[in-house]
C-alpha cells in the first residue's frame, strides 16, 4: 500500500478493525460529514465520524450476542460492495461499496432477498449514529461480524461515502448465482469483474463456514436440518458446516469430504475443488486454517473498498498508532 505524507494530501480514516485511538481533537460539523479542527488553518474531514464509528461497533457486538446475527451482516456488507464494476469509472455508477443497498429498489433485487430483516437490525444503530454513512455501517457491521464469530482481524478502513439517490442503484444482476450452468465460469465472470482473482474467490467463499440457506429465498437447501432446527434464530434452513456460527475452515474440509447429507454443496462450492485453478487454494485451506484466515482477511478488506469514494481522498495509511503530529501531517491547509 502506498504511504502519502505532507500537507498536500489528505487520508481516508483507516484503522485496524479495533479502532486505534485519536488524538482528542475539537469536533464541528460540516455538510460532507465530521471535521476534526486543530487550528484556524488545518482541518480533516471523514465521511464518518471516528467517534461514532467506534461507538457503533460497541452496538454492533451487542446486537450480535443478543441476536446472532452474524451471517445477515455479513451478506449485507458483501451484497453492497459485489455489485463494482472496475470497467466502469464514474462513482457511483460503477457499484460497489457505496450504501445504495439501502433504497428499496435495490434491496428487493432477488439476491438480497431476506435482507431487509438486515436492515430492520442495522437502523436503530443508523438513527443513533447519524454522522456514520450506510456505506461505512454496511462494511463495519460486516467485519464485525467476522470478527465476532472468531474470525480474523479486518485491515478496515472508513470515511465512504454513500450514493445520494436510488437513481445509483445498480441495475439487477450483478452478484452471482448459487447453481449456473457453469459454475466455475460464472464465479470468474462475476469476481473478475471487481478485479478479484481466483485466490479471492476461493477465499472469500470460506465465509459460508457461517451461516444458512434457506430454500424459500435463494431457491437452495434443506427447509430444515438437525444443525438449524433450533435455531438459534430464526429456526430452518441448510448450513454449509456443523458449527454454523463459528469461522474457521470447516467449509473447506466439508465441501472436500461431502459427507454428511444434512450440509450444503451448491454447484458453486463444489466446483473450487473441481476447477484447477480453485483447487490449489481450496485444498490449502482446507488443512491450513492459518493460511485461510490470513487469506480472507486481505480479500474482505479489499471486497469492502470496491468502488467506494473516499472522504478524505482515498490515500491508503499505514501505521497504526496515530500521533498528534502524524494526523497533522495528512491535513489539507486551507
Amino acid at each position: 500500500m502506498a504511504l502519502a505524507l505532507g500537507f498536500a494530501a489528505a487520508s481516508s480514516l483507516f484503522l485496524p478493525h479495533n479502532f486505534t485511538r485519536f488524538p482528542k481533537i475539537s469536533t464541528s460539523s460540516s455538510s460532507r460529514g465530521r471535521c476534526r479542527v486543530r487550528h484556524v488553518s488545518t482541518v480533516i474531514c471523514f465521511a464518518s465520524d471516528p467517534q461514532q464509528l467506534k461507538q457503533a461497533r460497541q452496538d454492533l457486538n451487542d446486537l450480535i450476542k443478543t441476536t446472532r446475527c452474524n451471517p445477515l451482516l455479513i451478506r449485507v456488507g458483501w451484497h453492497d460492495a459485489g455489485t463494482y464494476d472496475k470497467n466502469i469509472q464514474e462513482w457511483p455508477k460503477r457499484g460497489g461499496a457505496n450504501g445504495s443497498l439501502h433504497f428499496e429498489i435495490e434491496l428487493s433485487h432477488k439476491a438480497n432477498a431476506g435482507l431487509v430483516n438486515a436492515l430492520k437490525l442495522l437502523r436503530p444503530i443508523k438513527d443513533k449514529y447519524p454522522n456514520i454513512t450506510y456505506a461505512d455501517l454496511f462494511q463495519l457491521a460486516s467485519a464485525t461480524a467476522i470478527e465476532e464469530a472468531g474470525g480474523p482481524v479486518i485491515p478496515m478502513k472508513y470515511g465512504r461515502l454513500d450514493a445520494p439517490k436510488p437513481e445509483d442503484c445498480p441495475p439487477e444482476g450483478k452478484l452471482p448465482d448459487a447453481g449456473p450452468p457453469s459454475p466455475a465460469a460464472h464465479l470468474r465472470d462475476v469476481f473478475y469483474r471487481m478485479g478479484l482473482t481466483d485466490k479471492e474467490i476461493v477465499a472469500l467463499s470460506g465465509a459460508h463456514t457461517l451461516g444458512r440457506s434457506r430454500p424459500e429465498r435463494s431457491g437452495w437447501g434443506k427447509p430444515e436440518t438437525k444443525y438449524t432446527k433450533d435455531g438459534p434464530g430464526a429456526p430452518g434452513g441448510q448450513s454449509w458446516t456443523v458449527e454454523w456460527l463459528k469461522f474457521d475452515n470447516s467449509y473447506f474440509k466439508e465441501i472436500k469430504e461431502q459427507r454428511d447429507q444434512d450440509l450444503l454443496v451448491l454447484p458453486t462450492d463444489a466446483v473450487l475443488f473441481e476447477d484447477p485453478g480453485f483447487k490449489v487454494y481450496a485444498e490449502k485451506y482446507a488443512v491450513d486454517q492459518d493460511a485461510f484466515l490470513k487469506d480472507y482477511a486481505e480479500a474482505h478488506a479489499k471486497l469492502s473498498n470496491l468502488g467506494a469514494k473516499f472522504d478524505p481522498v482515498d490515500v491508503k495509511l499505514l501505521k497504526s498508532k496515530y500521533s498528534l503530529a502524524f494526523i497533522l501531517s495528512l491535513v489539507v491547509l486551507l
